[in-house]
């Protein structure tokens, strides 16, 4: 790919930077800051690691200047503030969202073909802002969140049953939070269930870690992750370059998989140089259905709150 962007050089976007140019998975990548000179000193200290990592992806910083983006056929969005103290969901809601617009506008005006991956918090809404601001199909705009769960869940099983975590295969469905639906049934280890390595209280504890994970981080370091959440988005950027057709799980909008409609929700998905060439739908049990739609509702919820706002 000749272009890729991202937007927002704070840890997050610093770290998707870095890992997009060790993987050298194009040719010219832009950091876009509005902070001056934030997005021109992390590139310029990332290209000169370019000898010692062997790769020769050129890092370009940049402060608001859009037109540098022009012609990317990726933008990663990792722009918004955290929540502050005093802060309601509904006034984190309003100024992300408001950042999410503003960046997604300018940058499609530059790339009006690219496929843009939110990481922007809170995820699920801030992915429904891009694709609201974009006017661009859904299968182009959708959120990371399901790799970076996944993640935290294989690695937390992975000091469990003292295995490498390569060898653990896990799936979960839902929002990005405390209602993700973790898919035990789905989980394994090299084909073997995790149900059979596991008792189910140890299990249980695990998924409930898994639900809290960004919580546990923010509690240790006072702020939010973010070289999970960094490795979490190259990824992806990666299976769309190379056409990977990796099976992830995404954010991504739903128009009757699962029973619902009309709402961004952690699935399974085939991610190809299209972005989501397709949403997967599997089984179901009784109970998990029911938590995916707690999961969608409380989703839904939070877009309802963005839409009585009318900042569209």
């Amino acid at each position: 790919m000749e272009k890729i962007t991202v937007i927002g050089a704070g840890n997050v976007g610093a770290t998707v930077t870095n890992v997009i140019a060790h993987k050298d998975l194009t040719k010219d990548l832009i950091l876009l800051d509005i902070k001056e000179g934030v997005a021109e000193g992390k590139a310029l200290d990332i290209w000169q690691t370019s000898s010692i990592h062997h790769f020769n992806t050129r890092i370009k910083g940049v402060t608001n200047d859009y037109l540098a983006t022009k012609g990317s056929g990726i933008i990663v969005i990792t722009s918004g503030i955290p929540r502050k103290p005093g802060m309601s969901r509904d006034d984190l809601i309003k100024t992300n969202a408001s950042i999410v617009k503003d960046v997604t506008e300018k940058a499609i005006k530059y790339s009006p073909d690219a496929i843009i991956i939110v990481v922007s918090n809170p995820l699920d809404v801030m992915t429904y802002a891009a694709y609201k601001a974009s006017n661009k199909p859904s299968r182009k705009v959708f959120g990371m969140a399901g790799i970076l769960d996944t993640g935290r869940y294989r690695a937390f099983l992975a000091n469990a049953l003292d295995v490498s975590p390569t060898d653990i295969h896990a799936w979960l469905l839902g929002g990005h939070g405390n209602t993700m639906v973790p898919l035990p049934r789905y989980t394994s280890v090299n084909g073997i269930p995790v149900t059979q390595l596991l008792g189910k209280d140890e299990l249980d504890k695990i998924v409930e870690r898994t639900k809290m994970g960004g919580g546990e981080l923010v509690d240790l370091m006072g702020t939010s992750a973010w070289y999970a959440p960094g490795a979490a988005a190259a990824q992806m950027v990666e299976a769309i370059v190379d056409d990977q057709k990796r099976i992830f799980p995404v954010c991504a909008c739903l128009n009757g998989e699962y029973d619902e409609k009309g709402v961004y929700l952690g699935v399974p998905v085939k991610l190809g140089r299209h972005g989501i060439e397709e949403i997967i739908e599997i089984e179901l049990d009784k109970n998990e259905k029911k938590l995916l739609q707690t999961s969608a509702n409380a989703v839904r919820d939070v877009m309802k709150v963005l839409d009585d706002m009318k900042i569209f």
